[in-house]
């Protein structure tokens, strides 16, 4: 099965605003938060949904283990600004 590629275009859509998905990426992953009560609306604390998270990571008091809990439901298309 292929996987799915993304843009950074399509990412920024599922911001909790746009559309009714709630996506991030992380390390050219992108997870599907849209279940967990922590990204309601698409906000986590300081951080916004429909983004790429990975510098944002550095910050944060847990680790990536965290992306674990959540459905990887593609990739994110590095070619694109």
């Amino acid at each position: 099965m292929k996987t799915a590629v993304y843009s950074r275009q399509q990412l920024a859509l599922r911001n909790g605003q746009d559309r009714e998905e709630i996506w991030v990426a992380y390390k050219g992953k992108i997870y599907d938060v849209t279940a967990s009560r922590l990204w309601r609306k698409g906000q986590h604390y300081e951080h916004c949904a429909g983004q790429d998270l990975t510098e944002e990571l550095k910050d944060a008091p847990h680790t990536e283990k965290v992306f674990n809990k959540f459905e990887v439901i593609g990739e994110l298309d590095h070619s694109t600004s």
